[in-house]
C-alpha cells in the first residue's frame, strides 16, 4: 500500500506491478482481499497473516511500547469476514496495551510490530495465535480463526523522556540507555 491510492506487489516472476485505484476504501477493501485470498490459498495456517492498509507516520512499534488501539475483530468464517465478536471503533475507549506484555493475544503481539502511529493493518490470526482450542464463550468457538483490523491511535515508546523544552524526545536511536518516565501518560505526538 502506497500513498495517493496506488498498491505494488511482485508476481510469481518478480515482476513488479502498480495498481491505482479511485479512492481510499478501495485501496484498503482490495488490500483486505489479497490478505484473504493468501490465508484462503495456504495449505495450513500458521502463523499471523498481516497486510498493511495504511503505514502510518513515524518509528514503528517495538515490544515494550505502549499503544492505543482502534480494532474490530471478525471470525474467520466460509473462507471470509464472518460475524463480528468484538469492537472499541464506535465506543469512547480505545484499549491500551503494552506491546509484549502478554495482556493480549499472541497473534497481535506479532502481528502488530513494526506499526506506526496513525498506521492500519488488516491481521489473519490461526487459532494456535489467538483462543485456541479453548475459544472465548459465548462469542469465539474452540479453534476459530479471527481476524482484525487495528489502528495505531497513539504510541509511548519504551525508550522515552522529555527534552527540557517539554517536548517528547526519542532516545531509541540513542547509544546511551535513558531513563524510564515515571508516569504512564502519552506524548503528544
Amino acid at each position: 500500500v502506497r500513498p495517493n491510492n496506488y498498491s505494488t506487489f511482485y508476481d510469481d516472476h518478480r515482476q513488479n506491478w502498480s495498481i491505482m485505484f479511485e479512492s481510499e476504501k478501495a485501496a484498503v477493501d482490495f488490500s483486505k482481499q489479497v490478505c484473504i485470498a493468501k490465508c484462503n490459498s495456504s495449505p495450513a495456517l500458521d502463523s499471523v497473516l498481516c497486510q498493511d492498509l495504511l503505514l502510518g507516520e513515524g518509528q514503528g512499534v517495538e515490544a515494550g511500547d505502549s499503544l492505543e488501539v482502534a480494532y474490530t475483530g471478525w471470525l474467520f468464517q466460509n473462507n471470509g469476514l464472518g460475524q463480528v465478536f468484538d469492537s472499541n471503533v464506535n465506543k469512547d475507549k480505545l484499549l491500551r496495551l503494552k506491546l509484549g506484555s502478554g495482556k493480549v493475544i499472541k497473534g497481535w503481539e506479532e502481528g502488530m510490530l513494526g506499526m506506526k502511529k496513525g498506521g492500519r493493518r488488516f491481521l489473519i490470526i490461526p487459532p494456535a495465535w489467538a483462543y485456541g482450542a479453548q475459544g472465548v464463550a459465548g462469542r469465539v468457538p474452540p479453534d476459530s480463526t479471527l481476524v482484525f483490523e487495528v489502528e495505531v491511535r497513539r504510541v509511548k515508546l519504551a525508550k522515552e523522556c522529555s527534552g527540557s523544552d517539554g517536548l517528547s524526545v526519542s532516545s531509541r536511536d540513542s547509544p546511551a540507555p535513558s531513563p524510564v518516565p515515571s508516569s504512564d501518560g502519552f506524548s503528544s505526538d
